[in-house]
């Protein structure tokens, strides 16, 4: 995971961006890798990707209302447009983020 941003940086980030919360050790979150990577790359560069390490002691993902892992965000200058909390696959991705 590779960030520290707080809240009002994340907020004032123009474009696309996908905020993708979850932990190195997580199960969920290395099982889910390769389906965001692939959803990734099908974006191309239309879109920042901030990945953040969660957990005990870390308080993004609590304003971000993150309960499960891996969580995913998509925000718009900043806006939260959409979200997938452990996606089954990168159809469920591309649905949840473009409606198809």
């Amino acid at each position: 995971m590779n960030t520290e941003l707080t809240r009002p940086e994340i907020e004032a980030l123009p474009g696309r961006t996908l905020l993708e919360f979850g932990a190195g050790w997580c199960a969920h979150c290395q099982a889910a890798r390769p389906d965001i990577d692939q959803w990734l790359a099908e974006q191309g560069d239309s879109l920042r990707h901030v990945r953040i390490e969660d957990g005990k002691g870390k308080r993004l993902g609590r304003l971000y209302g993150v309960k499960l892992w891996p969580t995913l965000i998509l925000l718009q200058d900043g806006v939260e447009q959409a979200r997938v909390v452990r996606p089954a696959g990168c159809p469920d991705i591309r649905s949840a983020f473009t409606g198809r």
